[in-house]
């Protein structure tokens, strides 16, 4: 499969390195400076595996692309990549800002990041995913023999079996989490999990999972 991954820092790195290496897809990824020696390093062990671009190449190389940039990019990444109609977006950005205690969300009760993507990227199926965890536990989502829990909120029923596949393919457990409208739900949940590793000593080295009676 071919995947746009849009930004290469520590989440979009680490996510085109384990769908090349866990699944064999083809990664393309959209940044700023595709020659500098940071991307040449992130894309030279995969192989014929990855290449790098401008988001705009990136976008039109694969029908599934994946945003990964920091908030306050989010909006000109996806504006510059033209046309989008049809396309498939993972939005994994959280909408973070820094407040007086530290990181807190820009938005959240009345319309969620995901939505304010759904809203810049027109004609294309948004889902919210891959948010709510740490770039090292998208490497490894497995904890001694147990999932940790991804979920996927998105509006487009016929596509989301696809992206959960395509998700779970790096190892989590997958819950649809409804309409994209829950992204409001899953920033927050992103939140908590930011604050708990960042501020209230857990680190990063943990995850949420479901447990079933």
């Amino acid at each position: 499969m071919k995947l746009a991954i849009i930004g290469a820092g520590n989440v979009g790195g680490t996510l085109g390195t384990a769908w090349a290496k866990k699944a064999g897809h083809e990664i393309f990824f959209g940044i700023t400076n595709p020659q500098s020696d940071k991307t040449q390093a992130l894309i030279r062990p995969l192989g014929g595996k990855a290449r790098a671009g401008t988001a705009a190449e990136a976008a039109a190389f694969s029908d599934t692309i994946v945003l990964t940039t920091p908030w306050e990019t989010a909006e000109a990444a996806i504006r510059s990549m033209g046309n989008l109609a049809g396309k498939i977006i993972l939005d994994a950005t959280n909408p973070l800002a820094m407040g007086p205690d530290g990181l807190v969300l820009e938005i959240g009760h009345a319309i969620s990041g995901g939505e304010k993507v759904q809203g810049w990227a027109k004609g294309a199926s948004v889902f919210k995913t891959l948010n709510t965890t740490g770039f090292g536990n998208m490497a490894e989502p497995i904890f001694h023999g147990e999932k940790s829990v991804m979920f996927v909120a998105g509006d487009d029923a016929a596509n989301k079996p696809k992206v959960m596949d395509l998700i779970g393919g790096l190892g989590f457990e997958l819950i649809d989490a409804g309409p994209l409208r829950n992204a409001r739900l899953l920033e927050a949940h992103a939140m908590l999990w930011i604050d708990l590793a960042l501020q209230r000593g857990l680190g990063r080295d943990w995850a949420f999972a479901i447990v079933r009676r």
